[in-house]
């Protein structure tokens, strides 16, 4: 048995001990383990027992939530976080879509994995109830994606000058879906070597080695321009915030300096190629600039089906709504590639809507949040903020660019935010005897 199969078998069923009898979050951590390193489709899963690992961290994960439901509900409600109401009415559309959907019999189970992705979802947000725990949390996602540019790094390039068939259980392995789940973790660290210790900006400039590689040797030109978006967004704060540290703004300037030094130490030729292919949009399969045929072809389907065509649909329709020359060779359609326009032909304007106001509550949640965290001066909290916002933007422009709308690491990241404002504004928002309580959950102001 070789030393991943060992280390995966030690964490996981470690994992499991610990939260029966320590501490229910690392039931969270158990699933994130096995979702980022997905052992089915993994090398050494031949040395492994056949176990349903999945399956089995989601169930502890709900016994733990059963356990100590009363006690979780008092600090972390769902009935006061508003994303959850966007949620239950985008999966209600997908529902109600089992009826109007073109390809009923794809549709239909995967609106079960979505159902299921909601559940996991409302349940990790009650086990996850302290700063620490988020912290924790958050660390599991850094290195679980270390781990995917690790992979990256052994696999190597394919012939095609990609990295395929690696990355997490809902990815199927493709390259440019797991590099858009690797970006944010990006921005996560560098929000962490900002503040962290020495030991921790030691392993967080490893950890962004390997996962900024990964990217690098995926080639993907949508994750790419994730992380340029979110480092952007989260530096442009940490540069011109009014809420400055001491040695904030020399900090910022050194990341970006490491980041660029970085980046140009491991993108090689074949990297830059691929980038430059961006500004290149006269010859389509070169630059991707034909998905925005894809993307109006969105609007000719919904005319003839404005309900949406359900999961698949656009695919199974699409020979009808694109120009032939898309389909010489090719005995299936074509994926409209946009998460947005994705969403748009799945359900429709109304679930598009759904979705829009889910992102836009999302931030509105964060912005009260921070200005929640300003009125009390805990800066380091509101740059953490700013950080999931970065990372969830991140994804978000990655996204456009594939089909995304029901990827598990979407709605982490949205959960993630939802968290995070929970711990450090929401609880607050309660009587006194409420707060009380939950105070030792935030472990105090670390600004002090």
């Amino acid at each position: 048995m070789g030393k991943f199969a060992l280390l995966f078998l030690f964490l996981f069923f470690a994992g499991i001990f610990g939260a029966l009898f320590y501490a229910p979050v690392l039931s969270v951590l158990v699933y994130q383990l096995v979702y980022f390193v997905n052992p089915d489709n993994s090398w050494w899963a031949a040395s492994i027992p056949g176990l349903k690992y999945s399956f089995i961290a989601a169930l502890l994960m709900l016994f733990m939530l059963m356990m100590r439901y009363k006690e979780l509900s008092e600090i972390s409600p769902w009935g006061k976080q508003p994303v959850f109401k966007w949620m239950f009415a985008l999966l209600g559309i997908y529902w109600l879509m089992i009826f109007f959907a073109i390809v009923p019999e794809v549709h239909k189970p995967f609106t079960y994995d979505f159902a299921k992705l909601i559940i996991i979802m409302l349940a990790v947000y009650k086990l996850v109830n302290s700063e620490k725990a988020l912290n924790a949390c958050l660390w599991a996602y850094v290195l679980g994606v270390t781990y995917i540019g690790y992979i990256a790094y052994s696999v190597g390039r394919d012939g095609q000058g990609r990295v395929e068939g690696i990355g997490m259980i809902d990815t199927g392995g493709d390259g440019n879906m797991t590099a858009a789940a690797m970006a944010p973790a990006l921005i996560i660290l560098t929000y962490m070597a900002w503040l962290g210790s020495k030991k921790i900006k030691f392993l967080a400039i490893l950890c962004g080695a390997f996962i900024a590689n990964g990217i690098v040797l995926i080639n993907s030109r949508g994750a790419f321009l994730g992380v340029v978006v979110g480092a952007f967004f989260f530096l442009f704060f940490m540069i011109f915030s009014r809420h400055q540290r001491q040695g904030q703004r020399g900090m910022a300037i050194l990341i970006i300096l490491i980041g660029m030094a970085g980046t140009a130490y491991v993108a090689d030729e074949a990297f830059w190629s691929r980038m430059e292919t961006l500004e290149n949009i006269d010859d389509g399969s070169k630059s991707g600039s034909h998905r925005i045929d894809f993307w109006i072809a969105t609007f000719d389907v919904l005319e003839d089906y404005p309900m949406g065509v359900g999961i698949q649909g656009y695919i199974e329709l699409s020979p009808n709504y694109l120009p032939e020359h898309y389909f010489e060779g090719r005995k299936t359609g074509k994926a409209v590639h946009s998460t947005w326009f994705q969403a748009l032909g799945e359900v429709g304007w109304f679930g598009f809507a759904l979705l829009l106001m889910l992102l836009i509550s999302t931030f509105r949640l964060s912005r009260n949040t921070k200005q929640y965290l300003i009125a009390n001066k805990s800066y380091n909290a509101y740059f953490k903020m700013l950080a999931l916002e970065g990372a969830l933007l991140s994804f978000l422009v990655a996204a456009s660019f594939i089909n995304r709308a029901r990827a598990e690491m979407l709605y982490w990241l949205i959960l993630f935010i939802a968290i995070a404002s929970n711990i450090y504004y929401l609880r607050f928002t309660e009587p006194k005897r409420k707060i009380m309580k939950s105070r030792s959950a935030v472990g105090g102001d670390e600004d002090e």
